[in-house]
């Protein structure tokens, strides 16, 4: 049988914001298949109707049906975070069509008299996602939610980041006829308990409009630990090329301030931040809180013992390794065949150590020396103050 598989988006509500070019596609169709809350709005139609939210069991459905037009019922738009996206390859045998459909942050937009094409989307629903960077280095950021995370959870981690004044929206029931709309700061709403189908919109005025590179060094909560200088630093994320999903980590983190820089590099990814001693861990979280890196992950202990529990790395800077660097760089690799590596080093014999570590895992070390002259004034004078040399071992991959 020629199967003809139509992949609706009905809207908010399947009724008032429905397109009319989805109507006729459910009007035509033999069979609907969709979530019970997707068929309820077309149960007057009297259609032969399968209830299904898993797209395998809705593709085994699709295949068994005798039905030859059949349309597939998703919420808001196909697009949009929609199970269209694994329904897909599922049904590519049928060549589905897709039929848009107004989807929840242009429906809540609309109600605010917002525009969001400047307006990052994310996606909550079931998933997790760095709350508070997102909301740092955005204007405006609309947040699906559902399931696990709610408005009062994420209000109360933005108010624990000091981002308590940031303007929020909450949307409950968007389209139905118990809809809910209510407006505030992040603070009024931190115990706030909200239906369980919303979403969630902040508008920060004070939002980052530059990603943050060679920070200085004076910005930073310092205490009796080392720290990356600044140009030293910038250099060596530069050179760890992260993309903004990456999963990243900074061995013998001291201060945090490698994590920090690599964290805003990476908004959709993670940052892992080891360090054994106990005054680097808190000065690390405090930072943390400081430049609102909350896809930073802190764990105390020796990076060579926990390895294993360390997640995939996509790049790795290792600034001190407590006599372990050949350990760390051998588990890093085993976890991820092309992770990206560099190593800072004081030392010719750690420098040697590391180039050799490096030609084992079969890429030629990339080696910078790296030496920093400042300027203090001394009375009426300018003097020049050297910092100590570095060298920064780079591993090339083939990613590099």
């Amino acid at each position: 049988m020629n199967k003809q598989v139509t992949i609706v988006g009905i809207g908010m509500d399947g009724d008032k914001t429905l397109t009319r070019e989805a109507a006729a596609a459910i009007d035509e169709a033999q069979l609907l298949i969709g979530a019970g809350r997707m068929l309820l709005p077309f149960a007057h139609t009297g259609k032969p109707a399968i209830e299904s939210f898993i797209s395998e069991k809705t593709a085994r459905l699709v295949e068994e049906s005798g039905y030859e037009k059949i349309a597939v019922l998703v919420s808001g738009d196909c697009g949009f975070y929609s199970a269209a996206g694994s329904l897909l390859p599922l049904l590519k045998a049928y060549a589905p069509k897709l039929i848009c459909g107004i989807s929840t942050p242009v429906y809540f937009c609309s109600r605010l008299g917002l525009t969001w094409s400047d307006m990052k989307l994310i996606s909550l629903h079931g998933a997790d996602a760095p709350v508070v960077r997102n909301v740092r280095s955005c204007r405006k950021v609309f947040f699906l939610l559902g399931g696990k995370t709610d408005p009062s959870q994420i209000c109360r981690r933005l108010c624990e980041y000091g981002m308590g004044n940031v303007q929020v929206f909450i949307g409950e029931n968007l389209a139905s006829e118990d809809e809910k709309i209510s407006s505030g700061t992040a603070d009024s709403f931190r115990d706030y308990c909200a239906a369980n189908l919303c979403a969630m919109i902040t508008i920060n005025e004070h939002y980052e409009r530059l990603i943050p590179s060679c920070i200085d060094d004076a910005r930073f909560i310092r205490g009796n630990v080392p720290m990356t200088k600044a140009e030293v630093r910038g250099l060596c994320v530069a050179k760890l090329a992260i993309r903004e999903d990456d999963s990243c980590w900074d061995i013998g983190c001291g201060t945090g301030s490698v994590a920090i820089e690599m964290a805003f590099r990476c908004p959709a990814g993670r940052v892992t931040a080891v360090d054994r001693n106990p005054e680097a861990i808190s000065l690390t979280k405090r930072n943390r809180i400081q430049f609102g890196c909350d896809n930073i992950d802190i764990i105390a202990g020796a990076a060579q013992e926990l390895s294993d529990s360390l997640p995939v790395p996509d790049c790795v800077f290792i600034g001190g390794s407590g006599g372990h660097l050949g350990d760390i760089v051998k588990a890093a690799a085993s976890k991820n065949p092309d992770v990206r590596m560099v190593v800072t080093a004081v030392s010719l014999e750690t420098l040697a150590q590391c180039s050799e570590l490096f030609r084992e895992l079969g890429s030629e070390p990339e080696i910078t020396q790296l030496s920093v002259t400042r300027t203090r004034r001394v009375g009426t004078h300018t003097m020049l103050a050297a910092e100590n040399p570095i060298y920064i071992i780079k591993r090339n991959t083939t990613l590099s």
